[in-house]
C-alpha cells in the first residue's frame, strides 16, 4: 500500500503531496493523520525552510473527506472523525515555517480548508474552490468559519448555504488565491514563494505569522463545537447517508 503522503525536499523547501490520486485526494483518516505527522515533522527539520502542500495528480488538490469513509461514520465517532480532520487545519497555523498551498486542482471541503489556513495559495485558472459539505447534508460551519477571516458576512454565506464551488478567476478576485498561474507552474511558484517567505528576517516573520495564527485559533474551538454538534444533528436524521447512498448509487451505474 503506497504512503498516505508523499514528501521531497528540494534546496530546503519541502513539498508535502497527498497521495490518494485515484480518489481526487480526498481525506481519510490516514491521509488526514499523514498530512498532520509530516506537517510536525517539516517543522521540526533543520534542513526544511519552507512547506508546500500539494495534491497526487492533475485533477485534484483534495476534493475533501472521502463519502465511503464518511457514509460509515457513526454519531458517537463524529467527535473523533472530526477532530482528526480538523487537526490538519490547527497544524498547518502551528507550523513555524512557511506553508504555501499549490493547487492543482479542486479544493473542495476540507481542501478548501486547508488551502484558506495556509499562508498563500497558487493556482492556475483551470481549478475551483469551495465549501459544497451543505449539498452532501453535513452542514458548512468549520468551512464558514475559516471563510470568515477571508471575506464578508454576506459573500460567505451565500457560499456556505450554496454549496458553489468558485472558478479561480472569481477566487482570485475576491483574494483567496494569491498567484495564479499556468498549470505547470504551480507548484514551482509555490515554492518560490515559500523560499521568498522563509529569507525574510526570521523574529519579524515568524512573530508576523503567529498573530495571524493567534487569531484564526481564536474562534477555532468554538467553532468546533459548533461542527461536531452539527454534524452530530445531522447524521442522526440520516441525511448524510441518504445523499451519498444516492451519489455513489449514480456513480456506480
Amino acid at each position: 500500500m503506497p504512503n498516505a503522503v508523499e514528501i521531497e525536499v528540494t534546496d530546503n523547501i519541502a513539498i508535502l503531496r497527498f497521495n490518494r490520486e485515484d480518489a481526487l485526494n480526498a481525506l481519510t483518516v490516514e491521509l488526514a493523520r499523514g498530512i498532520a505527522n509530516g506537517l510536525i515533522e517539516l517543522d521540526r527539520r533543520d534542513d526544511v525552510r519552507g512547506i508546500v502542500l500539494t495534491g497526487a495528480g492533475e485533477r485534484s488538490f483534495c476534493a475533501g473527506v472521502d463519502l465511503r469513509e464518511a457514509r460509515g461514520v457513526q454519531v458517537a465517532e463524529i467527535e473523533e472523525w472530526f477532530g482528526t480532520v480538523c487537526n490538519i487545519y490547527k497544524q498547518i497555523l502551528l507550523t513555524e515555517k512557511p506553508v504555501i498551498a499549490a493547487l492543482n486542482g479542486v479544493a473542495a471541503g476540507g481542501g478548501f480548508q486547508m488551502a484558506l489556513v495556509s499562508d498563500q495559495r497558487v493556482a492556475h485558472p483551470g481549478i475551483k474552490m469551495g465549501q459544497p459539505e451543505i449539498n452532501a447534508g453535513i452542514p458548512s460551519i468549520m468551512g464558514s468559519y475559516w471563510m470568515s477571516l477571508h471575506l464578508g458576512w454576506s459573500k460567505n454565506q451565500e457560499l456556505s448555504m450554496s454549496g458553489r464551488l468558485l472558478e479561480a478567476e472569481e477566487a482570485t478576485s475576491l483574494g483567496l488565491i494569491n498567484h495564479l498561474v499556468a498549470r505547470n507552474q504551480v507548484v514551482s511558484k509555490a515554492c518560490e514563494v515559500a523560499r521568498s517567505f522563509s529569507e525574510k528576517p526570521s523574529v519579524a516573520w515568524k512573530r508576523t505569522k503567529a498573530r495571524f495564527r493567534e487569531i484564526a485559533l481564536s474562534g477555532f474551538d468554538e467553532a468546533f463545537r459548533a461542527g461536531v454538534l452539527g454534524q452530530q444533528q445531522a447524521y442522526a436524521k440520516g441525511e448524510p447517508q441518504a445523499v451519498i447512498d444516492a451519489f455513489l448509487g449514480k456513480k456506480n451505474q
